[in-house]
């Protein structure tokens, strides 16, 4: 049984390195010893390196646009502040898609050439944009993005990320059943009074309360996936079923059943219990963004300078966003932020007690885990082998 961590010369994954690979994908960093989470640490960064660089990518040509300046949009905008609009617009969607491309790469030698090119690209839009004096700034941000991948932050992220992908159709029905608070929010939307508050609190205040509905809502999610997997948690063996079958065309096919494995440790139960909330937080945060754009769209039709002063006692009718003025009152972001919080804590509220959600969402991520913690087991089971197998050789030596 070879589960050595070391690279072949023509750069295939061992055993080892396959598995640790298997757990990384699902979201489990912490089921690896500690010397192998920080193994390979430059090609495993590759994916949060080159959005990162997509970002500055992006920063470069709205600089040279702009020439760093402020732009303020009023009335139609001319050629080259749309062009900066489709640039701050398509950014995000960039990033994540060079992101995930990057990720599905299984190649360790190109992975490390994209997070070296990512690097050089970083650098030279910063040294470009403000000059060498921003370059240590950048390389500050390069050695968080490796430390957060060697603590496994980017595994729990992208395994989120995917997942919620995975379930969109179970995104369309969680969306109906948030129709009541809409129907509610709409009240909120419409009521003086709130957007008065929404015109004079400042950005710092939004952000604390913001904050605050979303701790509700984690509490609520946390609380129910904890209480979920609770007898799962306790005693991994017993939990679990030996089910070879979703193993096949694994790693951890040819590694035996362990079933007096050691049971999981403090880190990994809440590595566990972070991985199922954050799945599910990254699908109630789809239908709380789609909401939270409803209403962006309802204010800008319905509100006129007449009624926005009549609401905030105030004409102002433009925002700054990322430096960029755009003809949206400020208000009404703030109302739409707000709304959009008040969506987020309703439908995780909602979530933790409906029957019909767990079902369909929650219950197949559990039996997706029962799979990885059977592996985890194996995985396990044959470190110990190997461990205690140099032990005796060591021994008779």
């Amino acid at each position: 049984m070879d589960l050595s961590l070391r690279h072949p010369p023509d750069g295939r994954e061992t055993a080892g390195t396959a598995a640790e690979s298997w757990f990384l994908e699902r979201g489990l960093p912490s089921v690896l010893t500690r010397r192998a989470r920080w193994r390979r640490l430059w090609p495993r960064s590759a994916p949060m390196l080159a959005a990162y660089a997509t970002l500055q990518a992006c920063v470069l040509p709205v600089y040279l646009i702009t020439g760093g300046h402020d732009v303020e949009i009023t009335g139609e905008p001319t050629t080259s502040e749309l062009i900066v609009l489709v640039i701050v617009g398509l950014t995000l969607p960039l990033m994540a898609i060079v992101g995930w491309a990057v990720s599905r790469s299984r190649s360790g030698r190109t992975r490390a050439g994209v997070a070296t090119i990512a690097v050089v690209i970083v650098a030279c839009v910063a040294a470009t944009v403000s000059g060498p004096s921003q370059l240590a700034q950048e390389a500050v941000v390069v050695a968080v993005v490796v430390i957060l991948t060697g603590c496994g932050a980017g595994s729990v992220v992208g395994w989120a990320v995917r997942m919620m992908l995975s379930h969109l159709a179970t995104v369309g029905a969680l969306a109906v059943r948030a129709l009541p608070v809409v129907l509610l929010t709409a009240l909120v939307f419409f009521n003086g009074y709130v957007w008065l508050m929404a015109a004079t609190i400042s950005g710092d205040r939004l952000g604390l309360a913001m904050a605050f509905l979303v701790s509700i809502a984690a509490a609520f999610v946390v609380s129910a996936t904890r209480e979920r997997v609770r007898p799962m948690l306790r005693s991994t063996a017993a939990a679990l079923p030996n089910d070879t079958e979703k193993l096949a065309d694994t790693p951890f096919t040819t590694m035996p059943d362990t079933p007096d494995c050691a049971p999981l440790k403090r880190a990994e139960r809440a590595n566990v219990v972070f991985v199922l909330a954050a799945s599910q937080f990254a699908q109630i945060l789809v239908v709380a963004v789609v909401t939270t754009t409803i209403y962006l769209i309802l204010g800008l039709i319905v509100l006129s300078p007449e009624l926005l002063n009549e609401w905030t006692h105030t004409y102002k009718s433009t925002a700054t966003v990322f430096g960029l003025t755009l003809p949206v009152p400020d208000s009404l972001i703030h109302m739409t932020l707000f709304l959009g919080a008040l969506t987020f804590m309703y439908i995780s509220a909602r979530a933790a007690g409906d029957a019909e959600y767990r079902s369909t969402f929650l219950d197949p991520l559990i039996d997706d885990l029962r799979t990885t913690l059977d592996a985890r087991n194996r995985y396990r089971g044959a470190i110990a082998f190997a461990a205690s197998a140099v032990d005796g050789a060591d021994g008779t030596d």
